[in-house]
């Protein structure tokens, strides 16, 4: 799409398209959401009181998990405003320290934590987290084509050395 849209537009449209993405990614999510509450819906568990504390816990620090992994990463280029501003700023610098030092993708990882760790599941949420998970499993493999082509050699070390979701997991690192 983003070729497409360069051809169309030209290379100035570099700038926005990050952006326009996050906005169409967020839009495009209201009628899902919007799905799983209004259509019927039906109990599939309830974690009782005190172990309901342990995954609320759980979704907290999973949101710090998010939040830290996104500074890292510097919110302002994955948002899509710093590329308003400095459109000519390059790929940057691969970011292999901190949270990416045990997954290559904790941004994923985090928001799939905070979605499984729900105290009480529900027949449309367990459907809306199921394409949500897949939604982020399919966007790591397309993430993973870019990140090797700008990067290069660099990205294609780590990517041998760091696991993709799970930490510490051997034998399946290169996924």
């Amino acid at each position: 799409m983003k070729t497409a849209i360069r051809r169309t537009f030209g290379p100035a449209s570099d700038r926005y398209y990050r952006l326009a993405f996050n906005i169409f990614g967020a839009v495009s999510l209201i009628p899902a959401l919007a799905l799983a509450l209004l259509l019927p819906d039906q109990r599939l568990y309830a974690v009782p009181f005190p172990w309901s504390l342990l995954l609320l816990a759980i979704q907290v620090l999973a949101l710090l998990g998010l939040a830290a992994a996104l500074l890292q990463t510097g919110a302002r280029k994955f948002l899509g405003f710093q590329q308003l501003f400095e459109p000519q700023g390059g790929k940057g610098e691969l970011v292999t320290a901190g949270l990416y030092r045990w997954v290559r993708h904790p941004l994923y990882v985090a928001g799939m934590i905070f979605l499984w760790a729900t105290p009480l599941m529900t027949r449309n949420l367990f459907a809306l987290y199921l394409g949500l998970t897949a939604y982020l499993i399919i966007g790591a493999k397309y993430e993973e084509r870019k990140l090797l082509s700008e990067y290069g050699s660099s990205y294609s070390r780590y990517r041998e050395q760091t696991p993709m979701f799970i930490p510490g997991l051997k034998g399946l690192k290169r996924q």
